[in-house]
């Protein structure tokens, strides 16, 4: 089996690869764009896009490589495929909820999803939501639940006290 130096995910949008780039960028700490690529004249007939404007933008959010593409309305961001960020405290979800929060739907927030104003989905959830469901058949297990899904931005002080009864 061959070896791979990464997975990195690709990111469609119309036109606003190099807008939502910045604003990733700016909202995660150790974050920079790495690389811009411009169409050229080749291909115009398949992707009308005048040559000089911006195909892809490479960009890195806290050490995780990204790519945005401009490519055009066909395809549009869904709830299958979305972005999840582990946080430890409140204070870190407050901040990425707040965050990316603005501008988006606010009828998209439900149990720590949100999606963002292009469209994206994120889930922002505490460090150690997993742990909360290991056993689904527990007391425990099912008091988180019941508690995760009263909520639109997770709560981790409500999600432990729930757990603990």
């Amino acid at each position: 089996m061959p070896n791979i130096r990464h997975i990195r995910p690709c990111l469609w949008f119309d036109n606003q690869a190099e807008e939502a780039a910045n604003h990733y960028v700016a909202i995660f700490k150790n974050s920079r764009i790495t690389q811009i690529a411009r169409y050229n004249e080749v291909g115009f007939e398949t992707h009308r896009r005048p040559a000089g404007s911006i195909m892809t933008v490479a960009f890195e959010l806290d050490g995780h490589k990204f790519m945005a593409l401009n490519g055009g309305p066909i395809f549009k961001f869904n709830e299958a495929v979305s972005l999840e960020i582990e946080c430890d405290t409140q204070e870190e979800i407050d901040y990425f909820w707040e965050e990316l929060s603005a501008g988006g739907d606010p009828k998209a927030q439900v149990c720590g999803w949100l999606k963002d104003k292009y469209g994206l989905s994120w889930q922002v959830v505490p460090s150690q939501m997993n742990e909360y469901f290991v056993d689904h058949t527990s007391p425990q297990s099912k008091r988180a639940m019941a508690a995760m899904l009263q909520m639109k931005k997770l709560n981790i002080a409500e999600l432990e006290r729930a757990v603990k009864g």
